[in-house]
């Protein structure tokens, strides 16, 4: 009887867990490649402009651009970019509740062999996936 009540507990559990469907994880991905892409090109105002509505409100667009160009530029083009973890979640630090994506890419530039880059969209108020933070380490 024990084991019966801990597996009816795990599987409630399971089953309230946050999750997003493969589409619907499919479709930040591709949101955040498309994003990292004008990154990429150094397009940083157009990524502002891609980006989520939390991300708009957070940091101007100006703001955006010398911030990033001075965090980019330094590390040389990219060499190459993987993606090495996905991660459905309804809350994070600082953030309101919704529902984001945290994916993790290890990345190398010219100037920098071995780097982390996280993206997170976030399903966004009209349901589409934008990125609304973006970090490197």
């Amino acid at each position: 009887m024990k084991r019966l009540v801990s597996l009816v507990i795990l599987v409630a559990l399971v089953a309230c867990s946050p999750q997003a469907s493969k589409e619907e994880t499919r479709q930040a991905e591709a949101a955040a490649q498309n994003w990292l892409a004008l990154i990429d090109a150094a397009d940083y105002s157009q990524s502002w402009d891609a980006a989520a509505a939390y991300f708009k409100n957070s940091i101007s667009q100006s703001q955006w651009a010398s911030r990033i160009s001075a965090t980019r530029s330094p590390l040389g083009g990219l060499k190459f970019r993987h993606e090495s973890s996905t991660r459905f979640t309804r809350s994070l630090p600082g953030a309101p509740d919704g529902e984001y994506v945290v994916i993790q890419f290890s990345t190398s530039f010219e100037h920098k062999a071995s780097a982390i880059e996280t993206v997170t969209p976030m399903k966004d108020a009209d349901g589409q996936w934008r990125v609304s933070g973006y970090y490197i380490r």
